[in-house]
């Protein structure tokens, strides 16, 4: 059965991957660098200093860091643990895909997918009640992921677990921040 599952990825993967244009190949390039995101991050951490007093935006802050933080440490552990190939090096995938970047680390699960949503996740539960707009936010990371298959560095499956692990530690966090801020405010 998990061979099937792979197969399917790989060819969904095939699929989404070759429905790439290259006249856009630069923005996606851009959209996938995390470089290019640090004024939306900027924003979110501004948010929060907008939202709360200084003491709960710094307390806030704190959080969104330490969610990341174990979102990204976790998914590094998975992927050494997993040790997947990435599409693009994949030498049976080399022919039929576009490649855009070369990375040489493991697939499985998609570190932007899992810290991109843990963080906009938690930003989201954070805000939600300050501004109902504040929904918006996934953009980010739905677009972030978007340029992840299209760059020709991950399957869909990595993408989509990323997305349920991130999602699944920021309501941790979110949880624990609201048991800790709940005894400092």
């Amino acid at each position: 059965m998990w061979d099937q599952i792979e197969e399917w990825d790989r060819q969904l993967f095939v699929y989404l991957n070759n429905l790439g244009i290259e006249k856009y190949d630069t923005f996606w390039i851009f959209v996938t660098n995390p470089a290019h995101w640090i004024p939306v991050f900027i924003v979110f951490f501004l948010l929060f200093f907008i939202a709360f007093h200084w003491k709960k935006g710094l307390f806030t802050s704190l959080f969104l860091l330490l969610t990341v933080a174990v979102t990204y440490g976790f998914t590094n552990l998975v992927k050494a643990l997993a040790v997947r190939n990435r599409p693009n090096n994949t030498p049976e995938l080399a022919e039929l895909i576009r490649i855009l970047q070369e990375p040489t680390n493991y697939s499985f699960f998609s570190g932007h997918a899992s810290t991109s949503f843990a963080a906009t996740t938690f930003i989201v539960l954070a805000l939600r009640q300050w501004s109902k707009w504040i929904y918006l936010a996934y953009i980010w990371p739905i677009l972030f992921v978007m340029s992840r298959i299209y760059v020709g560095v991950h399957f869909p499956g990595d993408i989509i677990v990323g997305m349920i692990v991130g999602i699944l530690i920021a309501i941790l966090f979110h949880n624990l921040y609201n048991r800790a801020g709940s005894r400092l405010y």
